[in-house]
């Protein structure tokens, strides 16, 4: 009973929360204002209250641009997590753009989507996205192509990189800073989470996304730590392949000491 009524307050606080700031988005989003990149952040922090998310931070967004952000992606929890820090546009796969809800959500936001089934198509989404590097927007790439379980971190794709490399001949100094983001959820009501818990957490592609939806809205108080990490200069020397690999492990070290616990103050 109490897991229903949390269900539908929850939905009942989206759909106000929603609704009385779709005008100004859409607004927004008509005149080119610069608050049609602010206001998302602002819907995201409300979610992420009224879900039961709980987002410490670690260090802080980069101020250097152009900014690829590089994240590992665990669930679709991460865009209200990385949403609510800071102000940045999505890379997303073409299939999000059909989801009912997440799918007109993420065109709100202004999300650019990539099909890769589709490779005559590739290098005009690839210069849309180093259009929105060049045009000062920070860009999250979730680099691992799709959902991990949270305890680990899957090997990275070195061919979602190529928007930093197609915006480097008109970047300044031609260069494309890369920042590594780690996300881990960490705790459940108030307690360390373990791995009987980590399916709440987790949205792995197999699941059904409103069955885990409704288990995630049932639970609610999730802690989840998101540690920015140094950027990496990233130019026409550098090694795309290498680049990928260097992230990787800087974000698979970073997520292995949040679930341990061991993060610095």
């Amino acid at each position: 009973m109490i897991a229903t009524l949390r269900i539908v307050v929850v939905a009942a606080a989206f759909l106000i929360v929603t609704l009385s700031l779709l005008p100004v988005q859409l607004a927004a989003l008509a005149a080119g204002h610069s608050l049609m990149r602010r206001l998302p952040r602002l819907w995201h922090r409300i979610m992420c209250r009224i879900i039961g998310l709980k987002v410490v931070v670690h260090g802080r967004l980069s101020a250097e641009r152009p900014l690829l952000i590089v994240s590992n992606h665990i669930s679709w929890k991460d865009i209200m997590v990385l949403g609510s820090v800071a102000d940045v546009v999505f890379i997303a796969k073409f299939e999000v753009r059909q989801w009912p809800v997440f799918g007109w959500l993420a065109r709100l936001q202004r999300s650019v989507f990539v099909d890769r089934a589709r490779p005559r198509e590739v290098g005009v989404q690839t210069s849309e996205v180093s259009e929105r590097l060049l045009a000062g927007e920070a860009v999250v790439l979730f680099a691992e192509g799709t959902t991990s379980d949270g305890n680990r971190v899957m090997p990275f794709k070195s061919s979602l990189f190529g928007a930093a490399s197609a915006a480097l001949p008109r970047a300044p100094d031609n260069t494309v800073h890369i920042q590594p983001v780690a996300i881990a959820y960490t705790g459940i009501h108030g307690l360390p989470m373990g791995r009987y818990h980590r399916p709440v957490a987790s949205w792995p592609g197999d699941v059904a996304l409103v069955p885990h939806l409704l288990g995630v809205l049932r639970e609610g108080a999730l802690e989840v730590d998101v540690v920015f990490g140094e950027t990496i200069a990233f130019d026409a020397a550098a090694d795309r392949k290498k680049t990928a690999r260097h992230v990787e492990a800087q974000i698979r070290s970073a997520v292995a000491a949040a679930l341990r616990g061991t993060l610095p103050d």
